[in-house]
């Protein structure tokens, strides 16, 4: 495959496996055994949508990943990864959904022929893509080696993003600015719901000028009315009407990378509850934004816009945000920090969060959200454009 079909340089995927190797070292592992898509790409490319299927990437501690798959999905890491033909491993179509046999055994004798059968594997075990079934199967087939729970281990090498990943997430930033600006501009009394998602739709795979969209994690979010009190809800055939607010969770993705951005627009005169709700929340994301500064912690963002909304006798529970970047469904968060009370993980430049104050009361729901980048100095960026606020449309 030729070099510059890669979304990254060489330095940047060699970056990215000397920090896992570093945690790898630090947790005794032999080798790892990544089945997460979204870890997969980071460390490889690998970019296809096979992951109904058992495959995985094995790092050891020295040599290039291995890929490990469908025999059919071979072919696509061949050509969406960086590594050598002498790295991509296919299984037979015979262990597909086989109540004979099961694609585990094929990935031991893989790991038995890297000299891992009696190796200290670690195993992402909290993880959409990795079986209990799976799990039990390739340690019938390694008793001599030993499984360790590895999960989260690549995700929080991501957390802090290079160079590359920003300018790639600023792409995906444009491409949410336009996504959301659709959503608003064509909402209207009377429009069916899937009809404003399949513009939505249009927009994110148009993407903004030569940055083409890809298919965002998450599908979009576009609750109205009492629905929109529910937090992931997604659309029906329904007409939009005057009197509901609907607000709109979506984002751009541009080579897998993500900035999500929420909006909330009310057709007609918004009820003075929601106005006052309005304005205490972008006080309180104003406040967060000045707490998301490098050397404070994720509590810190969490506690200035809690205790905003304190001063405005509102209560809100559960988080307000977590970090985003490279991601595949059905979630486009990283499934390590978490923006709340009790989470005191050092903010560091470079660190991208979907800070997500969301207001979901008893009979709407107020959604108003930043992309944000922490950076060597001052507060927090917000990466996309849309002005701050609900929109009314009479």
């Amino acid at each position: 495959m030729a070099p510059e079909s890669l979304p990254f340089s060489a330095q940047e995927y060699a970056r990215r496996l000397a920090l896992v190797r570093t945690a790898m070292e630090q947790a005794g592992l032999s080798a790892l055994l990544v089945t997460d898509p979204s870890n997969m790409a980071w460390l490889t490319g690998y970019d296809g949508w096979s992951f109904y299927v058992h495959q995985g990437v094995i790092v050891t501690q020295s040599g290039a990943p291995q890929w490990w798959g469908r025999r059919m999905d071979s072919f696509g890491a061949l050509r969406t990864c960086y590594m050598g033909a002498g790295h991509i491993h296919g299984y037979g179509d015979h262990f597909v959904q086989s109540t004979e046999r099961h694609a585990m055994e094929d990935l031991a004798r893989l790991l038995i022929d890297l000299g891992q059968g009696r190796g200290r594997i670690g195993v992402e075990m909290e993880n959409y893509y990795y079986s209990a079934k799976a799990h039990a199967v390739l340690g019938q087939a390694l008793p001599e080696a030993q499984l360790v729970d590895a999960t989260a281990l690549v995700n929080w090498q991501r957390l802090v993003k290079s160079g590359e990943e920003i300018a790639f997430i600023r792409k995906a930033a444009r491409i949410s600015d336009a996504i959301v600006t659709t959503a608003i501009e064509h909402a209207a009394p009377g429009l069916r719901k899937n009809e404003l998602v399949a513009e939505i739709s249009r927009a994110a795979l148009l993407g903004v000028g030569e940055d083409w969209g890809d298919y965002p994690a998450i599908v979009p979010l576009t609750p109205s009315g009492l629905d929109a009190t529910a937090a992931h809800l997604t659309w029906n055939g329904d007409q939009m009407r005057a009197g509901e607010a609907t607000f709109f969770e979506l984002s751009g993705c541009y080579r897998r990378y993500h900035a999500p951005l929420c909006r909330t627009v009310f057709l007609g005169t918004p009820p003075p509850e929601m106005l006052a709700a309005e304005a205490a929340q972008l006080e309180g994301i104003a406040a967060g934004l000045e707490a998301a500064r490098a050397g404070n912690r994720a509590c810190d963002i969490a506690n200035a816009f809690t205790d905003v909304l304190k001063r405005h006798s509102i209560h809100r529970e559960g988080r307000a945000g977590y970090p985003v970047g490279l991601s595949y469904p059905p979630d486009w968060g990283e499934r390590t920090v978490s923006i709340r009370a009790e989470d005191t993980t050092e903010l560091k430049p470079g660190m991208v969060f979907h800070f997500m104050p969301a207001l979901w009361m008893e009979s709407w729901g107020l959604e108003t959200t930043e992309t944000i980048l922490i950076t060597e100095t001052g507060a927090a960026e917000p990466l996309c454009s849309v002005p701050r606020k609900l929109f009314v449309k009479p």
